[in-house]
């Protein structure tokens, strides 16, 4: 089969999860309430933190940045699926597909590096308590946030432009529910060894270093825990930290299935359902642990529902 310059794609098909109609019908529904639920319990949390003046420290800062990018993650791979599903058309254009993979790797590696940020955040105010705010001054919260938001632009932007060098044969069938970066690489008939180093070496740097900062953080957090004298210093202090400790369980333990998956399975319909473990999930979920793990976060959302019922 002769290859074809990415000029002359016309459209990759995103096979979704099945070809049956009712199924179909069943996963339009169970992805739309999975994509509005999403959406309610971020914005939720966003207004929340909006609004309730003693949520303006670090911590809440970066969750309203991690409820940002959930929104954006979600949006970016599942609404083309509703929309194709809605439609009864498989089709992505090239464009469109190359636009979808770039946002996606930008919100997933934007999480990733939340994730780490938050958990410095937390070490700072457990193993540093009398110098908290002098070190996670807003300057640099900000500065953290932006460059976190900066590094995943850029190497979001370098898989993308190295993808469009690539020429595709004329099978463009992704058995996926969006262009994931992997499996647009396996549909080319170029030469995609630098493609595949490239890729490894973004994840083990990417992934690899900011994983090992949060676990180095969370070492010296329960070392400072362990030596609070009393029961009830201990248990406030882990409670600080177990929402973002269960958010980091679900975010990389979602990705370590998807990848093990990967791995030993190579059925392209499970690889499709295993991706939804940390393209979907972890982003249904984040809002659920912030706020029923989260006792300022209880009180937030009680003030403002009585609020706008109190409008009403």
């Amino acid at each position: 089969m002769e290859p074809q310059n990415q000029t002359f794609v016309l459209q990759f098909l995103l096979l979704g999860f099945t070809d049956d109609a009712e199924l179909q019908s069943l996963i339009f529904s169970l992805f739309l309430f999975i994509y509005l639920v999403t959406i309610f319990g971020n914005v939720l949390i966003i207004l929340c933190i909006s609004f309730e003046s003693h949520l303006h420290i670090p911590m809440y800062f970066f969750l309203s940045n991690l409820s940002f990018n959930d929104i954006g993650l979600s949006t970016a791979t599942v609404i083309k699926m509703l929309a194709n599903i809605h439609a009864n058309d498989q089709s992505i254009t090239y464009t469109g597909c190359l636009t979808q993979l770039f946002f996606a790797l930008v919100f997933a590696y934007f999480e990733n590096f939340l994730l780490t940020v938050m958990a410095y955040d937390r070490y700072a105010a457990i193993c540093h308590p009398l110098r908290y705010n002098i070190i996670m001054n807003p300057n640099l919260c900000v500065l953290l946030s932006l460059i976190s938001l900066f590094v995943s632009i850029m190497d979001s932007l370098i898989h993308t432009l190295m993808v469009q060098r690539l020429s595709f044969c004329r099978d463009l069938e992704i058995p996926h529910f969006f262009c994931e970066l992997d499996q647009v690489i396996k549909l080319s008939c170029s030469e995609t060894i630098i493609d595949s180093i490239v890729l490894f070496v973004a994840t083990c740097v990417f992934g690899g270093v900011p994983l090992c900062g949060i676990i180095y953080s969370y070492y010296h957090i329960v070392s400072t825990v362990l030596k609070i004298a009393s029961l009830e210093g201990k248990c406030k202090a882990f409670s600080t930290c177990g929402s973002h400790l269960s958010v980091v369980c679900l975010f990389y333990g979602a990705g370590s299935v998807v990848y093990i998956s990967s791995a030993i399975n190579a059925s392209p319909g499970k690889s499709a359902v295993a991706s939804v473990m940390y393209s979907v999930l972890p982003q249904l979920m984040n809002p659920f642990i912030y706020s029923l793990r989260n006792k300022d976060m209880k009180v937030a959302i009680r003030n403002l529902l009585s609020k706008t019922i109190s409008l009403e």
